[in-house]
């Protein structure tokens, strides 16, 4: 014979805190088939091909301790880097990288190209190169024309079409700017070290401390920091307006 129920059934107590969840031992490739990209993987070849082939050839081509200093070829040594191992997550269907490391990456050759064709290649800019470094021949024109040109391009194009919107966050824009400040006092730091009128002393002549002095460079530094900081705010939001070309190629319009 069963015992009774009881007509009043006491509460129970309420178990304290939130329970914690155990981790899932499913990996994300059980839930979601990887996907090689064999396509994407060439394209970033390519593009690490022509980054690596620009900064070797201006390597062999001048002095290799003068040409490691300047910002272009810094950017290009990155890019190379960070599209190999992009290339190689594609082809493998790796997790592909963080999207504020290929913001960055692409930000800084964006920077480099346009610092290029605007101050230092244009004959109308207050900081325009003369002699032979303003008008390159032979195969130093191809490395100009490949490290502040065709690389910048490339590099632009696989974020707009290979890379997913709405990665990039507005915090990330301030950050990207500490690898420019971090050249700025390299930059400064490399002319004290070198003795007053060495070749080469200051990269840039919008860095020159001896024709300027600090107060016009610094000054020259913080307008370039402001132009860099409004494309980096520009690039991301470029990227939550930019469509998916990855998952919709069909479908126009934009991602608000």
């Amino acid at each position: 014979m069963t015992a009774p129920i009881p007509r009043d059934i006491p509460d129970l107590p309420a178990i304290p805190g939130r329970p914690a969840l155990k981790p899932s031992p499913v990996p994300a490739t059980a839930v979601v088939t990887p996907v090689r990209r064999p396509a994407a993987a060439a394209f970033r070849l390519l593009v690490a091909f022509a980054a690596a082939v620009g900064v070797t050839l201006e390597l062999l081509l001048g002095d290799p301790s003068r040409a490691l200093g300047y910002f272009a070829i810094q950017s290009n040594i990155l890019l190379a880097l960070v599209m190999a191992l992009s290339a190689r997550r594609a082809w493998t269907a790796g997790r592909p990288l963080p999207g504020a490391v290929l913001g960055a990456t692409t930000l800084y050759v964006v920077i480099a190209a346009l610092v290029y064709h605007l101050l230092l290649a244009n004959e109308a800019s207050p900081f325009s190169l003369t002699g032979e470094a303003a008008h390159p021949a032979g195969w130093q024109a191809l490395t100009h024309y490949t490290l502040h040109t065709v690389t910048p391009i490339l590099a632009v194009l696989d974020w707009l079409l290979l890379t997913p919107p709405g990665r990039l966050h507005l915090r990330q824009a301030s950050t990207w700017l500490l690898y420019p400040l971090a050249y700025l006092a390299f930059s400064l730091i490399r002319g004290e070290l070198l003795l007053p009128g060495s070749s080469g002393r200051y990269l840039y002549p919008f860095l020159d401390v001896d024709l300027d002095g600090y107060k016009k460079v610094l000054g020259n530094a913080l307008l370039l920091g402001l132009s860099f900081y409004a494309l980096a705010v520009l690039l991301v939001a470029l990227d939550h307006a930019r469509p998916n070309p990855l998952r919709h190629p069909w479908k126009t319009g934009f991602r608000l």
